[in-house]
């Protein structure tokens, strides 16, 4: 039997948010046929022992954190799916909410991606979905109140980008595309992805009428200091590769504000 949906979780020592999102993948599995794929980053707890209680979990483990683009593809590569469902190890996933993300890329054969609303705790929606990153919307996509987001996570709409806490792709497209690059170690890769399967003439679908909860996992709230790091370094690689010309004054700004911009880019043109 075919597989419909490989889902494949990414997990950096976070034992207890992959506990729970295994658990309410198993209480509630999807209809249609699937596997879930984990890839473990190099974690010191306990997350690979978590991941092999489950014996229908695949469960692959690298010796060191290699990223989440690089570790995402090493689980797509392990996979066998039609489709495939990047998925945080801190979400949890409601019951039929995997089936109907399937029923939206079934509806519309010229999208390539589908991305639900996320949900924290109290129900309370993140802005998971946006404009192509660059200085005006960067800025306009920090300044949305909270009103503003839960009005706008009510729409159906054809946004550049999902987020990558929960997306559903074709494999066909993710593999037209290069899979997820993998010179970003962490945060904008949906970004970035999402642009290069637009670039094919395909759609980014945001469903709202799927909900999942994004709990936001502990090994980020562990150090925040280091994940700032992180995301700045990623939004330098990320306008370096998008936007040249507009890095420098990102660098300044970054700079002037305290933060390290001394990342060597993969992305500089030659």
């Amino acid at each position: 039997m075919s597989v419909t949906v490989s889902i494949i979780i990414v997990s950096h020592n976070a034992s207890a948010d992959l506990a729970r999102c295994l658990r309410s993948l198993h209480a509630s599995p999807p209809d249609a046929a699937h596997e879930v794929v984990v890839v473990d980053n190099g974690s010191s707890d306990d997350s690979v022992g978590t991941a092999r209680r489950w014996p229908s979990v695949h469960v692959i483990v690298n010796g060191e954190n290699v990223g989440f683009a690089r570790a995402t593809n090493i689980g797509i590569r392990a996979s066998v799916g039609v489709n495939l469902l990047l998925l945080n190890g801190d979400t949890v996933v409601p019951p039929g909410a995997i089936d109907r993300l399937l029923a939206e890329l079934d509806r519309d054969s010229s999208v390539a991606v589908v991305g639900p609303r996320l949900v924290d705790g109290d129900g309370r929606a993140e802005l998971s979905f946006g404009r192509m990153i660059g200085p005006l919307n960067e800025l306009r996509q920090q300044g949305a109140a909270r009103g503003d987001v839960e009005r706008l996570t009510r729409e159906r709409r054809y946004p550049d980008w999902v987020s990558g806490a929960c997306l559903l792709v074709r494999r066909s497209d993710a593999e037209a595309v290069g899979l997820l690059d993998e010179r970003f170690f962490m945060y904008t890769e949906d970004v970035d992805f999402c642009a290069a399967v637009r670039d094919r003439g395909r759609r980014i679908l945001f469903a709202p009428d799927v909900e999942v909860q994004h709990l936001r996992g502990r090994s980020v709230a562990a150090a925040q200091e280091a994940t700032r790091q992180a995301y700045r370094q990623s939004q330098i690689a990320f306008y370096e590769k998008h936007h040249p010309r507009w890095t420098p004054f990102l660098r300044l700004y970054l700079r002037l504000r305290g933060f390290k911009t001394d990342v060597v880019s993969a992305f500089r043109r030659t």
